[in-house]
């Protein structure tokens, strides 16, 4: 783990994640030398500095954009729009639920990731699925060099993780070259959802799951037998829960595995572990709509696997990385071991050997992600290998 300051663990996420999407080192060197201070000030006054350096970095490279395509170098304004679009995610995921400006501050963001896949030509598509009397937003990838009908994975959000987050970080792209396309989810507590929409998270994660699929089935280009999941950090139980009610599913996959969290917020109450955001207790409130901690921690109680897995009778996979600090390995092997109906279940923990062993393989997750990619591709029928001739 890219560890730029020794005593901040969320602050190292949030680095670690940004140069996994693609942050250029000389960038995040300017953008956090000013921060060594702040980084060990309490969480309000610290972000804000956070906030401003990360923010005034992308407002920059906007600005350079600008330039660029005054000139018709669309391509190279597509990248700093790109790049922009990471930082002002970083800093806005910072942020606690309230704070002045975070919402115009997420909307930036989106303009500007809207503005960098245009430019840049990228396969990839914002789309909207209907939902009671709302939307969910999603990032459509399409699979490459696929005649008919193509595979898909549809792909969640943990507790604070947004689609554009895991759009950048690579799986699509990675499915892609592999023949399957990708369906990456605000799903209710997550991103737009959440941030624009008010819709909150639910335990009953096949709600939400059911009606993504009633979309894709529409959608002729998609075989509708061949339709799997994946989900990153708290989406290691959003995707089992989904993939156990929902038997459209054809596959699930988890990155990082998240067998009982209700446990983890009891430890977390106790002091144990590390947490993904600063203001926490808040966060976690905000994203279950709960008023209070006590009104949460019972929230919470809904939010584990034991009696559910032995439902899913499709391939599994689960990962995790050895040196979770977040969640322990434990629940990974527990996750395993109740897939006791799986025709095809898998355990890989990524060790120091191939890399991406913290949570959810945020310090290192491109072999991973070619891993998950590989499982996918063999399970749903798409390619490992470019074809010859």
């Amino acid at each position: 783990m890219f560890r730029y300051f020794p005593t901040n663990y969320v602050w190292n996420l949030s680095v670690d994640l940004a140069i996994e999407m693609g942050a250029r080192i000389g960038e995040i060197e300017q953008m956090c030398a000013p921060l060594q201070e702040a980084s060990r000030q309490p969480d309000a006054e610290g972000v804000r500095a956070f906030r401003d350096t990360w923010a005034k970095m992308a407002d920059k490279l906007c600005s350079l954009a600008q330039e660029d395509q005054a000139k018709g170098r669309l391509l190279s304004a597509g990248e700093k729009y790109n790049r922009a679009a990471i930082y002002y995610m970083t800093c806005e995921r910072l942020q606690g639920h309230g704070a002045a400006g975070r919402e115009a501050l997420y909307r930036t963001f989106l303009n500007t990731f809207a503005k960098g896949l245009e430019l840049s030509g990228d396969n990839c598509e914002r789309v909207e699925i209907a939902y009671g009397d709302s939307h969910l937003s999603a990032l459509y990838v399409r699979a490459e060099g696929v005649q008919g009908p193509a595979p898909i994975l549809v792909q969640v959000n943990g507790l604070d993780s947004t689609k554009e987050l895991k759009y950048r970080v690579g799986l699509p792209t990675w499915l892609a070259k592999r023949g399957v396309s990708s369906l990456v989810v605000d799903q209710p507590g997550t991103g737009e959802a959440l941030r624009l929409q008010g819709l909150v998270a639910r335990f009953d994660s096949e709600h939400w799951a059911s009606r993504v699929v009633d979309w894709l089935q529409t959608r002729a280009e998609i075989d509708p037998q061949r339709i799997g999941m994946e989900g990153v950090s708290l989406g290691g139980y959003y995707c089992p829960r989904a993939v156990a009610f929902e038997p459209r599913f054809a596959c699930g996959v988890v990155w990082g595995a998240n067998h009982d969290w209700r446990d983890v917020q009891k430890r977390r109450l106790e002091k144990e572990g590390n947490f993904p955001v600063p203001h926490y207790w808040e966060h976690v409130s905000w994203v279950w709509g709960a008023k209070d901690i006590d009104q949460f921690m019972s929230l919470a109680e809904n939010v584990h696997l034991d009696g559910i897995l032995d439902r899913i009778k499709v391939p599994f996979l689960v990962t995790h990385g050895e040196k979770d600090s977040q969640i322990p390995l434990k629940w990974a092997q527990r996750t395993y071991e109740q897939l006791v109906n799986s025709p095809k279940r898998e355990l890989k923990v990524f060790t120091e050997r191939e890399g991406g062993v913290q949570h959810s393989s945020f310090d290192n997750s491109i072999n991973a992600g070619h891993y998950i990619a590989d499982w996918v591709a063999e399970v749903l029928g798409g390619s490992t290998a470019r074809s010859q001739g």
